[in-house]
């Protein structure tokens, strides 16, 4: 099978049509889904949403977007929500300097505070970077020397200094659909480089479509397009791929393989 490790199930794009979203989840092969947190004051219903399907996991988190106008994130906060069993990594969070929706000061220390609750729990904290690899690579190198925790790059799509930087750090990249994209060239490059048992695949519904469903809805069972375009990089199977990108998952995120059903 394989998990989208990366999607916003939460999001109004899917409140008419969940039992179709899942249904067709399951058609292609896709057994599990971990739906994230974007805001505190989203929590509640996104865990309930979790709570609501035996294969599904949420973290809780602030997105860099909206580190300026929400709910701040305590130590002790992230750390309290994420006793709940559905609970099984921090964010997502990080830095994004392309839109600058919150400033950049408050981008870092949200950022620090959801790696020290990763830090404590050992939990993965998941990480969203754009345009900000100098300020990424620092911070987390700053940080991985006060003790290591355990995370991920979301939906990478950065060079592959950050690359080799995380992964010397016990990271995994997760790929999402735009290493489908025609102009993506350059990233194609970085994860043919990355080694499989790294690798993670997600969707960022609904975001960012894959080839041949660009400019519609993303939705989990397109995790499947993305699968086979690392297969094709790699040069095995898609079977592989699920297999190992699976067994990565549920290596990283040690939580989730306590209440799914595999």
């Amino acid at each position: 099978m394989l998990v989208d490790s990366h999607c916003h199930l939460d999001f109004p794009d899917f409140e008419e049509d969940m039992d179709g979203v899942l249904a067709r989840a399951r058609n292609a092969d896709v057994g599990y889904m971990l739906t994230i947190c974007t805001r505190l004051e989203k929590f509640a219903p996104i865990l309930d949403l979790a709570k609501h399907h035996e294969n599904m996991s949420c973290s809780v988190g602030v997105h860099p977007h909206n580190v300026a106008d929400g709910v701040e994130a305590s130590i002790d906060e992230l750390l309290r929500l994420a006793e709940d069993e559905k609970v099984i990594g921090f964010g997502e969070t990080g830095l994004d300097f392309f839109y600058d929706h919150s400033p950049r000061d408050l981008q870092e220390r949200s950022f620090r505070t959801h790696i020290a609750a990763a830090r404590k729990a050992q939990l993965p904290v998941i990480v969203h970077t754009r345009d900000a690899d100098a300020d990424m690579i620092r911070i987390l190198r700053d940080e991985y020397e006060k003790g290591a925790f355990p995370g991920l790059i979301h939906c990478f799509s950065s060079t592959q200094e950050l690359a080799n930087a995380v992964l010397d750090m016990g990271f995994y990249i997760s790929v999402s659909g735009i290493i489908t994209f025609k102009t993506a060239d350059d990233l194609r490059e970085t994860v043919s480089n990355v080694p499989l048992e790294r690798i993670l695949v997600e969707t960022d519904a609904p975001y960012l479509a894959p080839v041949p469903k660009r400019g519609k809805r993303n939705e989990p069972a397109f995790t499947a397009f993305t699968a086979a375009k690392v297969a094709e990089l790699k040069g095995v199977s898609e079977e592989e791929v699920a297999e190992i990108t699976t067994q990565n998952f549920f290596r990283l995120f040690a939580k989730a393989s306590n209440g799914a059903s595999l």
